[in-house]
């Protein structure tokens, strides 16, 4: 990327969230993960990577609530261990934070990996799109752990699902917390906006590595 010492901050960012296959909305680049809820409205996550500071707030968040625990036959919070969190802050030198969850990727390699036959009433594999919220779920009862799904992830996104270690069952995919993405809802800094648009977006997918390239050259090598 070449860049010249007249092109303003805005341009650059601009031509960023374009370039690498984001989009620019309502004033804050970043890269969005997109789906379309029951009403026909488009919610977006969309990361702004001039305030993310790697802080990892958001894998604590995201699995102390997906990841619950039952006390005295109340369910509760769990205990936010990021390991198992839906989203993943990727760390690079020079220094820059890569926050990258599911991107629900329209054509869905990962469920045209599965190998299972669609069910003949559902016509669901046993990796399928939620009707809800579009997320991807796995039916457990169908899959075979072959881990062909997060191949699939890992050869255009790099990598967002991650088989279970000892079955094999893809793990990880977001699931948008209901549509209250607790990510969102808990970063100190304004990295992770959840924003409503009215036109359909075309989501295009970049590797958290790639990521990392452009934003080293925009923060390192610009001038």
């Amino acid at each position: 990327m070449n860049l010249t010492s007249d092109i303003s901050r805005q341009e650059f960012l601009k031509k960023l969230a374009i370039g690498a296959g984001g989009m620019a909305l309502l004033g804050n680049f970043g890269f969005i993960f997109s789906f379309k809820s029951p009403n026909g409205e488009i919610k977006a996550i969309i990361v702004d990577f001039d305030k993310c500071a790697g802080c990892r707030t958001c894998e604590t968040a995201c699995s102390a609530f997906n990841q619950k625990v039952e006390i005295n036959g109340e369910l509760l919070n769990g205990l936010g261990n990021p390991d198992i969190s839906n989203i993943k802050v990727w760390h690079y030198n020079p220094d820059v934070d890569v926050p990258v969850t599911c991107f629900l990727c329209a054509d869905s390699p990962c469920i045209e990996a599965c190998p299972i036959d669609p069910d003949p009433v559902t016509g669901r594999k046993a990796l399928f799109r939620d009707e809800v919220f579009h997320i991807i779920q796995v039916d457990l009862d169908r899959c075979i752990g072959c881990e062909k799904c997060s191949n699939a992830c890992r050869e255009k996104s790099g990598g967002v699902i991650f088989p279970n270690r000892e079955t094999g069952i893809p793990e990880r995919m977001c699931q948008l917390c209901d549509g209250d993405p607790q990510c969102v809802k808990y970063c100190p800094y304004g990295a992770l906006q959840y924003l409503s648009v009215t036109a359909d977006m075309q989501l295009r997918n970049t590797s958290p590595e790639k990521i990392a390239e452009i934003l080293i050259e925009k923060y390192y090598n610009e001038f």
